[in-house]
C-alpha cells in the first residue's frame, strides 16, 4: 500500500468536507448584507448555530495532517502564503467573536455588519490562498525562494471572487432546507443568479488556468489523464442543469445536494489536473512526504479519529435536522 497516496486522498477528503460544511456558514454570513431586518438574520444564524464549531474541526484536522505528513508542504506554502493564510485565520476568529457577541447584544446591527465583514475577509483570503497555490511557488532546496507578495495577482484575486459566489450558492441553498417564509423566498431569488455566476467563474477558471499554469493543459490532453479528466466538467454541467431545474421547481433539499455535487465536480477536476504535485509546479506529494514510519503511525491515529468525527458530525446533523425557528428547531 502506498501510504503517500492514502494520505493524499484523506487530506483531499478532509478539505472538501471543510469547504462544504463551513462553506454554507460563510455563505450565510455573506448573505447578511442583503437581509432586511435582524429577525431574518436571527433565523439565518439559528440555522447554523448548532453545527457552527463542529464544521471548523475539519480545518484543524487538515492543517494538523499536513504538518505531520507533508512537512515540506507546510513549510513552503505557509511561508509563501503567510499573509493570506493569517488573514484567513483572522477572518475566522473575528467572525467567531462577532457570532458570540451578536447573540447577547441588545443592538445587533453593528454585530451583523461585523459578522458579514469577518465572513467576507475569510472567504476572500481563502480564495486568494488557493489562487496563490495554483499560481506556482518558487522553491529552492526544499524551501520557499520567492517574495512575500508572489501570491497577489489577477488570477488569485479572481479565485477569491469566485469563492464568494460559490459560498453564496451553498449558503442560499442551505437556507432553502432550513427556513420558511420570507427568508426562504429570498434564498430562492439569490440561489439562481448565484448558480449562473458560479458557472461563469468555473468556465473562466478553466480557460485561465492553462494560461497561468501551462503544464495543466499538457496533462488535460495527454494519456492516460485525457481518458478520465473530462468526466468532471461533464459531471459539473449535468449537475448544474439539475440544480437549475430544482430551483425553478422550488424544491427544498435537492438544490443544496446539487450545489455540493457542483462544488465536488470542480474540486475533483482541480485535483486531477495538478496531481501528483503538492506544490505546483515542482514538488510532488512523494517528495514532500514525511518518513514512512511517520506516515504509518499517523495513519493509525487518523483511522481512529476520522470515523469518530464523521460519526459525530452525521449524528449532530441528524439531531438538528428540520426547519429552524427564532427560538428552537421544529419538524
Amino acid at each position: 500500500m502506498d501510504l503517500v497516496v492514502v494520505w493524499s486522498i484523506l487530506i483531499a477528503l478532509v478539505f472538501i468536507l471543510y469547504i462544504v460544511l463551513d462553506g454554507f456558514g460563510l455563505g450565510i454570513g455573506l448573505l447578511f448584507l442583503v437581509r432586511r431586518n435582524e429577525e431574518e438574520r436571527d433565523l439565518m444564524i439559528n440555522s447554523i448555530a448548532p453545527v457552527w464549531d463542529m464544521n471548523q474541526t475539519w480545518l484543524v484536522f487538515g492543517g494538523g495532517a499536513i504538518f505531520a505528513v507533508f512537512p515540506t508542504v507546510y513549510g513552503v506554502l505557509f511561508s509563501a502564503l503567510y499573509i493570506p493564510l493569517l488573514t484567513f485565520v483572522f477572518g475566522l476568529i473575528f467572525r467567531g467573536v462577532t457570532f458570540e457577541f451578536r447573540a447577547g447584544a441588545g443592538r445587533k446591527a453593528i454585530w451583523s455588519w461585523a459578522f458579514f465583514a469577518g465572513s467576507l475577509l475569510a472567504v476572500l483570503a481563502q480564495g486568494v490562498t488557493l489562487g496563490g497555490v495554483l499560481s506556482g511557488t518558487k522553491v529552492s532546496g526544499g524551501h520557499f525562494a520567492g517574495g512575500p507578495l508572489d501570491w497577489l495577482n489577477p488570477f488569485s484575486v479572481m479565485i477569491g471572487f469566485a469563492l464568494i459566489a460559490g459560498y453564496i450558492l451553498l449558503g442560499s441553498t442551505y437556507l432553502l432546507m432550513k427556513t420558511t417564509g420570507p427568508v426562504q423566498e429570498r434564498a430562492y431569488s439569490q440561489a439562481l443568479p448565484a448558480a449562473w455566476i458560479v458557472l461563469g467563474f468555473q468556465v473562466l477558471v478553466t480557460l485561465w488556468t492553462p494560461l497561468h499554469y501551462p503544464q495543466v493543459l499538457t496533462r488535460w490532453l495527454s494519456p492516460p489523464r485525457i481518458y478520465f479528466i473530462w468526466i468532471f466538467p461533464a459531471m459539473g454541467l449535468l449537475v448544474f442543469y439539475r440544480l437549475i431545474r430544482a430551483l425553478k421547481d422550488r424544491r427544498e433539499s435537492f438544490p443544496f445536494i446539487y450545489s455540493v455535487l457542483f462544488f465536488l465536480s470542480g474540486y475533483l477536476g482541480l485535483l486531477a489536473s495538478i496531481y501528483p504535485y503538492a506544490i505546483p509546479p515542482d514538488i510532488t506529494f512523494h517528495q514532500a512526504a514525511a518518513q514512512h514510519e511517520t506516515l504509518r503511525l499517523t495513519l493509525w491515529g487518523a483511522l481512529i479519529a476520522l470515523p469518530v468525527v464523521l460519526g459525530y458530525t452525521a449524528y449532530s446533523y441528524s439531531v438538528f435536522r428540520g426547519k429552524v425557528g427564532r427560538e428552537r428547531y421544529y419538524h
